[in-house]
């Protein structure tokens, strides 16, 4: 077999708070991993510029220096950690790993926890103020703007539930759909409702945020919107029809983008592991946490990749350890490749 230099034990895809997580367990029980930088190194958890909610920080600490103390710890224990964006994976044996620079790799086990990126809107201001009261998730950083005014921008449950846990915090949470009727669950639209008369949510229906304003020294200070009565504001816009079309400001200190996440598993496509419709990884637990093996031998999923439900960094690193586990378990149990590479990898029945 040709590439026996670009043969690991172990390669994992993706250096947020899974991956990490897995590459220190790895590389303590002596699984030689190559960790894998995508193009967001260190993922979401680097948009987050304060961390208050992950065990062990009283005092908090950044989402870049939490990723970076991680990467410190694996690579003190004895992981691999470099740039590369994987493109393609090819399942068998070994599982052979397509990169984006033309450099192939070749693993006895393989580890993706690649994450899954936030949807965003893709309006002025939203990348510039991203981390700076710009944020896609609530839970993380809800709480920095406790007592102002907030917006919530989504129909689903996800946009009901983080509007909902912000209510602890905010004078007023706004949440602003581009139509009419929400696509949350009935018990999420009900609970928001209850708020709703409660006086602590407001609705903006058929409403679209078009530019966000503020700066990074002092936040968002207000947001831009558009309404038309007939829903989707921003296409009749593109069509020239703006006669009929509100434009008006918000006066708020937060903007929530809960639009949804896309996994980042396209380069799993062709290997036979199980995806969903949306496109995150099927594991022998179900999307949404569980065991980390896949239905294909020595690929395991880990983070955000599966996770749809919680998407957390506690939990991310959970499963990071536990898919480490799941893969020394599989390494364990097949036959050593020897030190000329001829030999290959053996499943026991």
């Amino acid at each position: 077999m040709s590439g026996e230099a670009n043969r690991r034990r172990l390669v994992i895809a993706g250096t947020g708070i899974a991956g990490l997580t897995a590459g220190i367990y790895a590389a303590r029980a002596n699984n030689d991993p190559l960790v894998l930088e995508g193009d967001e190194p260190g993922g979401q958890l680097t948009l987050t510029t304060d961390v208050e909610n992950y065990p062990g920080f009283p005092e908090g600490i950044g989402g870049p220096d939490l990723i970076n103390n991680m990467k410190a710890q694996a690579k003190r224990f004895g992981a691999e950690v470099r740039n590369g964006v994987v493109e393609t994976v090819e399942a068998g044996d070994p599982i052979q790993i397509e990169l984006t620079n033309g450099e192939t790799l070749f693993a006895d086990a393989f580890i993706a926890a690649s994450g899954a990126s936030a949807r965003t809107l893709g309006i002025p201001g939203e990348d510039e103020l991203m981390g700076y009261g710009v944020s896609t998730c609530a839970t993380c950083d809800g709480a920095f703007f406790r007592g102002k005014d907030m917006l919530v921008i989504g129909g689903g449950d996800a946009a009901m539930e983080e509007a909902n846990f912000l209510t602890k915090f905010a004078d007023t949470v706004y949440i602003a759909h581009r139509r009419e009727n929400f696509r949350a669950e009935d018990y999420w639209v009900d609970r928001i409702m209850e708020k709703v008369d409660e006086g602590d949510v407001e609705l903006l229906r058929n409403t679209e945020a078009t530019e966000i304003h503020g700066t990074q020294a002092d936040g968002v200070d207000h947001v831009s919107l558009v309404r038309h009565p007939d829903g989707h504001p921003t296409e009749k816009l593109d069509a020239g029809r703006s006669e009929d079309v509100e434009r008006f400001e918000l006066d708020v200190g937060a903007v929530f983008l809960a639009i949804g996440h896309t996994p980042n598993t396209s380069y799993l496509e062709a290997t036979g592991v199980e995806l969903d419709d949306a496109g995150y990884v099927q594991t022998e637990g179900g999307t949404g946490g569980g065991q980390t093996r896949t239905g294909v031998d020595g690929i395991f999923g880990a983070g955000d990749v599966v996770d749809y439900h919680y998407q957390q960094a506690v939990t991310a690193a959970g499963m990071g350890c536990k898919a480490a586990l799941d893969a020394d378990e599989y390494l364990e149990s097949i036959e050593p490749v020897g030190e000329a590479g001829v030999e290959t990898a053996q499943t026991d029945d």
